[in-house]
C-alpha cells in the first residue's frame, strides 16, 4: 500500500482563486521564517505563485513544504458583489472576475500606469534593479477591495490611491520597507486596496492622490495632471 502513487488531484485543471494563491503565499512565508526556504529560493516561487492561473500549477509549489494536508480544491462560487452606487471611486465589476488579473514586471528599467486605466482584483508588481509608478486617481476598479502583489529587489514601487480609498500594507520587508500615507477618514463605500508583498533590498511605499498632486480633488477625473 506504501508503494501506490498519489492519486491526481480532480481539481487540478480548475482556475486558482486569489484565496487559493493566499494559501500558498501563507506557507511560503512561514518556510522563509523557519529557514527551510532561502530568500532566493522563496523569491522564485513566489513569482511561480502568482503567475500560476490553476489549482495543478499551485500544488508543486508547496509539494515539499507541507508534510500532510488537504489537497486544493476549488471555493463554491458566489455570486460577484454589487457596485456601491454612490462610492467617490468608480468601481466596475467583471463579467468574469477569476480573470481579473495583471502583472507588471521592470527589470533593469522602469514602467508606469497612470491616467485612465482599469485596476484588476489582482495586480502583481515586479521590480528588480528598477522601479514602477502605479498612479490610480483616474481609474477604475474592478471590485471592492483589490490585493497588489509587490515584488522589490533592489528596486522601489510607488503607488497612488484615490481619496477616500482605505489602504491595507500587509507587505514583508527585509533590508527593505514598506510604508504608506493614505487618508485619515477613508469614505466607508470606497474601494480597498490590499498591498502585499516582499521588499527586499528595496521599497514599497505611497500616498493618497491630494498627498502627491498637492491639492484635493472635486470630482473623479478632475485634478489636474501631476508628476
Amino acid at each position: 500500500m506504501d508503494n501506490l502513487p498519489d492519486r491526481p488531484n480532480p481539481h487540478a485543471h480548475l482556475r486558482a482563486s486569489d484565496i487559493d494563491r493566499d494559501q500558498v503565499v501563507d506557507v511560503l512565508r512561514d518556510a522563509l521564517m523557519a529557514g527551510r526556504l532561502t530568500q532566493e529560493e522563496h523569491a522564485d516561487r513566489l513569482e511561480q505563485t502568482l503567475q500560476a492561473r490553476t489549482l495543478g500549477e499551485l500544488e508543486p509549489i508547496t509539494s515539499d513544504l507541507i508534510v500532510a494536508g488537504p489537497q486544493l480544491t476549488p471555493l463554491a462560487s458566489s455570486a460577484p458583489a454589487r457596485t456601491v452606487s454612490n462610492s467617490p471611486v468608480p468601481i466596475e465589476e467583471p463579467a468574469n472576475p477569476d480573470d481579473s488579473f495583471t502583472t507588471m514586471v521592470a527589470i533593469f528599467g522602469g514602467g508606469e500606469r497612470k491616467g485612465a486605466w482599469r485596476v484588476k482584483r489582482r495586480t502583481n508588481v515586479f521590480a528588480v534593479f528598477g522601479g514602477h509608478d502605479l498612479d490610480m486617481t483616474h481609474a477604475v476598479f474592478e471590485g471592492r477591495e483589490v490585493t497588489v502583489w509587490t515584488f522589490a529587489v533592489f528596486g522601489g514601487i510607488d503607488l497612488t490611491v484615490p481619496d477616500g480609498v482605505t489602504v491595507r500594507n500587509e507587505g514583508i520587508g527585509i533590508f527593505g520597507g514598506f510604508g504608506f500615507e493614505g487618508d485619515t477618514e477613508p469614505h466607508p463605500d470606497a474601494p480597498t486596496v490590499v498591498i502585499k508583498g516582499l521588499a527586499l533590498f528595496g521599497g514599497v511605499g505611497g500616498r493618497n492622490s491630494s498627498k502627491r498632486h498637492g491639492k484635493k480633488k472635486k470630482g473623479h477625473g478632475q485634478l489636474g495632471h501631476g508628476g
